[in-house]
């Protein structure tokens, strides 16, 4: 995911083992017997309040307790892919397009929990425009971080939706700097993430209109990725890994004030930081990552996914969908 959050859901069968609270009757067993593999997680942006079910599952011992000890690692999120699909590591956290592109290119990943269930991403403009549907986004000048990435792919689809083109519109290449070019003036209309630059410019007194992707279209979002080796040599790693994150979401989703004290120690400066804020992006995140079940890779926003990918020239290859993702261990 170019850099960002993103920023990817209850399962009855997960168990919330910290300060005594519990969403589920049966815990994961230990593994704490045999050495604990180090595993350098990959997360695609700089440490942030969204990362919390992570923070979560470390700081509660879900990964020790499945035999895992993680690092985070905040580097690009096609770094997480090139290395997950040559095998030089285990897991990433990357976006729903990334896996399909990757694929495109014969790379072996496997998307195998989706953390996000709705896209996040979101075209935020000025309420003086009036803009009332997606069809006044003509003639409009957008600024977004650039052509690539969920920001780039997420105003297509919406532009598909509406019937409009990219010729439809001026698209500005800002880089991240979508609340500053907002705020000037510069620009009126700009593309970004639900749990980010919306909730930043209210909270600046901006008067904005939202249109969110996933108001219009389904698409496959953030998400857990393996290789197809590993599952193929070591499947119960896999899915020890699955399950662990899995308790760390379920945990933040129905403890968030609690996340959000533990994220306090992973993520600088958020214990000084605009609490309020702050909460209000991670309980907007939460609301994108609800799923029954949670971590399930919905068919149809994969389908769509690929289909948008192919309109733009991403993807050449109909057949990148095949393999791409699993439902399989998300299981118990």
């Amino acid at each position: 995911m170019k850099r960002w959050l993103l920023p990817l859901f209850a399962v009855a069968v997960l168990v919330l083992s910290a300060c005594g609270k519990s969403a589920s009757p049966e815990a994961a067993k230990p593994q704490t017997e045999q050495p604990l593999v180090h595993v350098r997680l990959p997360m695609g942006y700089i440490p942030n309040i969204q990362y919390a079910p992570f923070y979560v599952a470390v700081d509660q011992g879900f990964y020790k307790e499945a035999g895992f000890e993680v690092e985070f690692d905040y580097s690009f999120e096609t770094d997480g892919v090139a290395l997950v699909g040559a095998g030089k590591l285990p897991f990433a956290v990357v976006s729903g397009e990334q896996v399909l592109m990757a694929r495109d290119k014969h790379v072996p990943v496997v998307y195998v929990m989706a953390w996000w269930q709705k896209f996040p991403v979101v075209v935020v403009a000025d309420a003086s425009l009036g803009l009332k549907t997606l069809a006044d986004l003509k003639g409009q000048r957008i600024g977004l971080p650039g052509l690539f990435g969920a920001n780039y792919i997420g105003l297509v689809a919406l532009l598909h939706e509406a019937g409009l083109t990219e010729g439809d519109v001026t698209l500005d290449s800002i880089g991240f700097n979508q609340v500053e070019a907002f705020a000037s003036g510069k620009e009126p209309v700009v593309v970004g993430y639900v749990t980010n630059e919306p909730i930043q410019l209210r909270a600046q007194g901006f008067d904005i209109t939202t249109f969110p992707v996933a108001d219009y279209v389904s698409l496959a979002s953030n998400g857990l990725i393996t290789n197809e080796q590993l599952i193929k040599d070591d499947p119960d790693m896999v899915h020890r890994f699955v399950r662990a994150t899995l308790r760390g979401l379920n945990y933040t989703i129905h403890y968030p004030d609690d996340a959000y004290n533990i994220s306090t120690k992973y993520v600088e400066g958020l214990a000084e930081a605009d609490r309020d804020v702050q909460m209000e992006i991670l309980n907007t995140a939460i609301a994108y990552w609800k799923g029954d079940p949670l971590g399930y890779a919905d068919p149809a926003a994969w389908e769509k996914m690929q289909k948008v990918l192919l309109d733009m020239g991403l993807i050449s290859d109909a057949n990148a969908l095949n393999g791409a993702y699993t439902n399989d261990f998300i299981k118990p």
